[in-house]
């Protein structure tokens, strides 16, 4: 079975989180910006509050027998100290039925087991 994590983080820990995941053997990872808010309603800085705060979604399909290595490397490394802190970011993770290969029209049932990315 496979499944899609996708993981909010830091757009300045993005980067080592990538290249944790690649050094793990999962190199197929999707980026893109984001911007949202947490439980801490935004961040107010002076007289200014920030509803929407930038972060970078990472997501991959993988193997459901590999989710928490997967997790405990993402969560490791996009930490703030050894603790966190407020807007290290979330970790959602969902089943995936199907994915197919577009350019062969193939549905690719080994993407998991060869770091297959969405």
């Amino acid at each position: 079975m496979m499944i899609m994590i996708r993981a909010i983080v830091r757009p300045e820990k993005s980067d080592a989180v990538l290249a944790s995941l690649m050094d793990a053997g999962f190199p197929a990872v999707t980026k893109y910006s984001v911007a949202g808010r947490g439980k801490q309603r935004g961040i107010k800085i002076g007289e200014v509050t920030y509803d929407e705060i930038p972060k970078t979604m990472l997501m991959s399909v993988i193997n459901a027998a590999d989710k928490d290595f997967v997790i405990d490397t993402i969560m490791k490394t996009a930490r703030t100290d050894t603790k966190g802190a407020f807007g290290d970011g979330k970790i959602f993770v969902s089943d995936v039925n199907e994915s197919y290969t577009i350019s062969s029209g193939v549905l690719d049932t080994a993407a998991a087991s060869e770091g297959g990315s969405a």
